[in-house]
């Protein structure tokens, strides 16, 4: 797989990413959903943190959670720069088709949520009780550095009831599968899933 068609690839991931983000902000409020079907929601959310809403300000008490957000955001700006060399070092050296196509997956879905985490507080006004509206007057709900992911893709499964007996969560509902998510998150999933599945083939040995 060549460098332009992996560009073509994370140029098409990131417009359906951004363009489905951009819908959801303005033409939903917070935590509205609608239901497709009974296994699968539309479900706005935001998220300011690390995978599952995790914040560093959790693990680290005496980091301020702006701080940590700021931290966060500018790890994740140098880490792109790693993948995005990543990818250029396994296209020229002609690797495997299928690490560099797990590699384009990453490096979309991780430019996706960075670019959510680096204007949309600038871009965008808050969505509380209300649509928020693109580029408006009175200024965006934050500053730069400082937006928030957009999740929407939400796939409540089944619920069952977890005995007392389980070892984890016992007598409580249980929820399959409860993560919201987004497409540059699909991407990024999808890309780490193809490095552990087709390990072999992804680095075969010389």
């Amino acid at each position: 797989m060549s460098l332009k068609k992996s560009i073509i690839l994370i140029i098409i991931i990131l417009l359906i990413d951004q363009i489905s983000k951009i819908y959801i902000k303005t033409h939903f409020k917070l935590q509205e959903n609608i239901e497709v079907f009974s296994w699968f929601q539309i479900y706005f959310i935001e998220n300011d943190g690390m995978a599952w809403g995790t914040k560093i300000s959790d693990f680290v008490s005496f980091v301020s959670e702006r701080s940590a957000k700021i931290f966060l955001t500018v790890f994740r700006i140098v880490a792109i720069f790693g993948i995005g060399y990543w990818l250029f070092d396994a296209t020229k050296k002609k690797a495997s088709k299928i690490l560099i196509l797990a590699i384009a997956l990453i490096f979309a879905g991780a430019l996706g949520n960075i670019i959510d985490s680096v204007f949309y507080g600038v871009l965008f006004d808050d969505s509380f009780n209300q649509v928020a509206v693109f580029l408006p007057e009175a200024g965006g709900y934050d500053t730069l550095l400082h937006g928030k992911v957009v999740d929407m893709l939400y796939f409540p499964l089944f619920e069952v009831d977890l005995p007392q007996w389980f070892p984890i969560g016992g007598g409580k509902r249980f929820n399959f599968f409860e993560p919201v998510f987004n497409i540059a998150d699909m991407a990024i999933s999808t890309g780490f899933i193809m490095l552990i599945v087709f390990n072999k083939r992804a680095f075969p040995k010389k």
